[in-house]
Parts: C-alpha cells; structure tokens; sequence
C-alpha cells in the first residue's frame, strides 16, 4: 500500500510512539478527563498548532469520542483553503503516523470523488498541510484499526454539501462513521498581519471575549453556514470551511447538541504580541 509519509513529527509532535504516549499519559493526566457524556458523539472541532500549543485540547476530544460501538471510519476535514480554492481529498493508500500507518477508506472516498470536483491528493503528491497530520496519532492510538478519509474543505458552501454527503455515502456503504473538522480561531498580530484592536491585554481580551468566543458560540450553535460566513468576516477561523464539513457531517449523524471541552490561547503558554486561539467541541 502506497504510503504518505509524516511531515510534521519529530517537530509539531514526537516521531515515536513511544514519545506520542507520553504526551499522550501527560495531556489526560494535565488537564483531566472530560465527565462522561450523557450522550453519543459523532464528532468534535479539534485545533492543530504543535502539540505543546494545543496538543491536550486535540486529544481530549478525540479520547472523548471513544464510545461502544467504534467507528469503521473517520473522516477528517481540515487545510489551510481560501474561499475560491478547490477542496482536496486523498482517495487511496495510507498515512504515516508514530502508531503504525492509517489505510484510508478507498470506497468512500472513491464515490465522494465521483460526486464532486475534488483536487487529488496521492501517497507522493500532496500539498503540505499540519491541519490533519496533528490528529492522526490520537486517532491511531485510541482507534486501533479504524480507516480514514482526509478531506481539504475550503470556506464555500461545497464544504457543506461534502460533509453531508460523506455520511449519506458511508451508510450506503454500512459504515460507522465519526467526524472531525480541524481549525485554529483567531490568528492576531503582526505576525499574522491582523490587528484591530491594538497590542496588550486588551488585544488579548478581545480575542478571548469577543473574537474567538463569536465562532464558539457559532459551532456550538451547529451552525455550519455561519461559521464559513463569520470567519471570512471577522477573520476568527483559519480552516472554517472544515469546520463547516464537520459540522453538517454532524448534523446528518444526529447531533443536535454540541459541548465545549476546552479553550485556550497560545498566549497562555508563550505571552506575546502575535498569538493564535484554540477551541475543542464534541458533538
């Protein structure tokens, strides 16, 4: 089977899985387990910055989303895509991760790719993006053996039809399926060359109070066409379209409730002028 290697282990996150299972023992412990849900999850928004930013919200909701019976699939929504952009999807072969390799759900994939235009990613050409990659160890750690179908969906309305689309397929197909949709909030600062409200606590304030707890308060609402909508406006998603996906995906698998595991900035950890916001939701 084809193998797309890992990019980003070995710096974003360890290259071993011995290492992977210590920061993984260390997030749990850190910050906790969630309480037990009070109801079946179909899938969560998780972050991607390295794991020292955001690594312990990622794998709090993917631990969270460990319920009987487990899911043949996963399909995961992410890339860094402008509203014009094609949405991506690799349709065959597997990928790297410290745990051993992810094989992807070829037939499910294969039918999304019939049905919408789609750039193809392969094994040995692909566009070089930690959006997904960050959240394939968790997966292959607490999901031993499941498959997955990794999607790029861009800020656009396709997004939307995608996810829905992935789950009707994958019926179809009888298949148990779990979604995750990955961006970071807002990216504020020089670095990122968006600065509306100055420098200092106040900047940081308005992340946290207004900017960032707008698109919260959006996914939490399941509310995919917003949130394409809001982040475009107000700059408070990176990924939003795979936000969205998720999202809709959610909504077809029966969620009609979505939670907050955590939230934090990278500020928290590295204080600075130019810092970016996480957030991790089950639904």
């Amino acid at each position: 089977m084809a193998l797309r290697k890992s990019v980003f282990a070995g710096s974003w996150y360890p290259d071993t899985a011995a290492g992977c299972e210590t920061a993984i023992a260390g997030f749990l412990k850190a910050d906790g387990l969630p309480p037990p849900p009070d109801r079946p999850l179909v899938g969560g928004i998780v972050p991607h910055a390295g794991w020292f930013f955001s690594g312990s919200i990622a794998c709090r909701v993917i631990h969270a989303l460990r319920q009987d019976p487990p899911p043949d699939v996963f399909v995961l929504f992410g890339m860094h895509l402008h509203p014009a952009a094609a949405h991506h999807i690799m349709t065959a072969g597997a990928w790297e991760t410290p745990f051993g390799n992810l094989a992807v759900e070829e037939e499910l994939a294969a039918a999304l790719a019939r049905r919408f235009a789609f750039t193809i990613e392969k094994p040995g050409r692909y566009t070089q993006d930690n959006t997904i990659e960050l959240q394939l160890p968790f997966i292959s750690y607490f999901f031993k053996g499941v498959k997955i179908v990794p999607i790029g969906a861009a800020p656009s309305p396709g997004a939307i039809e995608i996810g829905t689309a992935a789950v009707d397929i994958g019926r179809e197909l009888g298949l148990r399926i779990k979604v995750l949709g990955s961006t970071d909030l807002t990216h504020y600062g020089a670095n990122y060359g968006f600065s509306p409200e100055g420098s200092g606590a106040q900047a940081v304030r308005w992340v946290r109070e207004q900017n960032d707890r707008e698109m919260v308060d959006t996914m939490l609402a399941l509310d995919p066409q917003a949130v394409i909508q809001r982040a475009l406006a107000h700059q408070n998603a990176c990924c939003a379209g795979a936000a969205a996906a998720a999202l809709a995906a959610g909504l077809r698998l029966g969620a009609r409730r979505a939670d907050t595991v955590a939230y934090a900035t990278s500020y928290d950890k590295h204080p600075g002028e130019s810092f970016v916001g996480y957030v991790g939701i089950v639904f």
